[in-house]
């Protein structure tokens, strides 16, 4: 298995060419895969096992148009107040999965192609806002602030793991480019879910040598086996993970 060797993953990415740059290798990667499925495979399961390839390519297109208003809106858009109440992750999990499922429901019928479509032009139009407002408060989880570049973070990581999903539904393997990057991402837009980590390490990595992007599949509850297959949600141990640091 590869893994990636580092000193220290960034928790803080000040700078917006790495966030961006691994954001746009996001996008562009999400389209590349969108690419390889046809009339048959667009029907594949993903490992959100709720949603075939088909739905993951509205859910797409539905998320890069929230990160807008998101933004129209921070730091008081439907999101903050959500994020303002400091419920627990799971809490907070279960009802933006209910949003998302209620705007799949309202996305107008289209071919999955023409949903990737419109999501690349919708996120590669959010980036072209950010840098202008980057230090901006967006939202706070707890005693967390989370500014707009934070959140251009999580989007980016959130790019990542989706087209990870497709590329599972078509049983590719997925990696991105820059993993550090994007684990640096996740860490500064995500505090909700901490990645992962041992006693000791207050929501970083344990070693050295742990491969950050299995990382962040783990901090968002997707599970990989011992040569980046997936095996199946990680929620219940990362449900036990959360108790064992709360204990």
């Amino acid at each position: 298995m590869e893994r990636t060797h580092y000193s220290e993953v960034p928790t803080r990415l000040i700078e917006p060419v790495p966030v961006l740059t691994a954001y746009d290798d996001g996008v562009s990667a999400i389209c590349r895969l969108a690419d390889q499925f046809d009339a048959g495979t667009w029907g594949a399961q993903t490992p959100c096992l709720e949603w075939r390839a088909a739905d993951l390519a509205g859910h797409l297109r539905c998320v890069a148009d929230d990160f807008h208003e998101y933004l129209d809106e921070a730091p008081v858009s439907r999101y903050a107040r959500l994020m303002a109440t400091g419920a627990h992750p799971d809490t907070l999990g279960r009802k933006l999965a209910r949003q998302n499922a209620a705007e799949l429901v309202a996305l107008a019928d289209a071919p999955p192609a023409e949903h990737i479509s419109a999501f690349a032009a919708s996120a590669r139009a959010y980036a072209g806002r950010l840098t202008s407002v980057w230090d901006l408060p967006h939202h706070q989880y707890r005693d967390t602030v989370v500014t707009v570049a934070g959140m251009a973070g999580a989007a980016c990581a959130e790019w990542h793991l989706h087209a990870w999903d497709l590329a599972m539904a078509l049983s590719l393997p997925y990696r991105p480019a820059d993993p550090v990057t994007v684990l640096g991402c996740w860490r500064r837009g995500m505090p909700q879910l901490p990645v992962p980590g041992r006693a000791g390490w207050r929501g970083g990595l344990s070693a050295r040598h742990v491969d950050p992007w299995h990382a962040v599949l783990a901090a968002s509850g997707r599970s990989v086996g011992p040569v980046g297959a997936y095996t199946g949600p990680a929620r219940g141990r990362l449900g036990r993970l959360r108790r064992a640091r709360r204990g």
